[in-house]
């Protein structure tokens, strides 16, 4: 062991852990520096129960839901997020999705599992918002199924990752506006014929890497609940929120 410990240290002195934003050194494998830690905006607190966005106030014991979620109710019982989508968030996310830096997954699990602690149920699923696979093929991995297996070890809840099949190519989402985004998700995702079992009557949650306006998620929870699921819940590693 003192051979090991000792290999370890001199690989530690050779190639030190970095902030996985900025680079700079830090303590331990996967974490975030001091300066890089306080500019990531980790919800807490009161959250909206359908979308997770932080909300004022102090917890009152009751079920809290911001006004957009009240004029426009979603689909699936409960969503939580772990961060807000700016700053830090913005570029883990970013370097997560186009930057080919796939071990960022593993804090995320961590992340993702404190935000889920009071929804997640033992009898839970989990599984990822899915990519068609042309994009597959061209991106190489699915973060979100990375982000699904992180959370599944995190939390020890079984996990498929291709529940759901994105049977048609859409066009990318970016700038549309929420019914847009709905209008080109239309028939777009399905349950896998041959994991339909798997979630009948069963509590599903999905895992996404950011919620912008919820229709890619709410495409992905019709179709759970097309297919005879259980209550479906979301989580997603960050948040977009407007009034953040």
């Amino acid at each position: 062991m003192s051979l090991l410990r000792g290999l370890q240290t001199g690989l530690d002195a050779v190639y030190p852990a970095r902030c996985l934003t900025c680079g700079a050194i830090v303590d331990g494998d996967y974490g975030l520096c001091g300066a890089c830690w306080r500019d990531t905006a980790f919800i807490g607190g009161v959250v909206c129960d359908s979308c997770g966005v932080p909300l004022p106030g102090a917890d009152e014991g009751d079920t809290p839901h911001c006004d957009r979620c009240m004029e426009n109710p979603l689909p699936w019982s409960k969503g939580r997020a772990a961060m807000i989508y700016r700053d830090t968030g913005r570029k883990l996310v970013l370097a997560l999705k186009h930057g080919d830096r796939q071990e960022i997954a593993h804090p995320a699990g961590l992340w993702l599992s404190q935000a889920v602690a009071d929804i997640v149920t033992p009898n839970t699923l989990i599984a990822p918002v899915p990519l068609h696979w042309l994009r597959m093929i061209k991106r190489r991995f699915n973060q979100s199924a990375l982000l699904a297996k992180a959370l599944s070890r995190r939390v020890d809840r079984p996990w498929s990752p291709d529940l759901l099949q994105r049977i048609r190519r859409t066009q990318s989402l970016d700038g549309l506006g929420r019914a847009e985004r709905i209008t080109a998700l239309e028939n777009a995702i399905r349950v896998h014929p041959l994991r339909r079992h798997r979630l009948i009557g069963r509590p599903v949650l999905l895992v996404d890497d950011v919620m912008t306006s919820g229709a890619t998620l709410a495409a992905c929870t019709r179709a759970c609940l097309d297919a005879g699921s259980g209550p479906v819940m979301v989580v997603t590693l960050a948040r977009v929120a407007k009034d953040a």
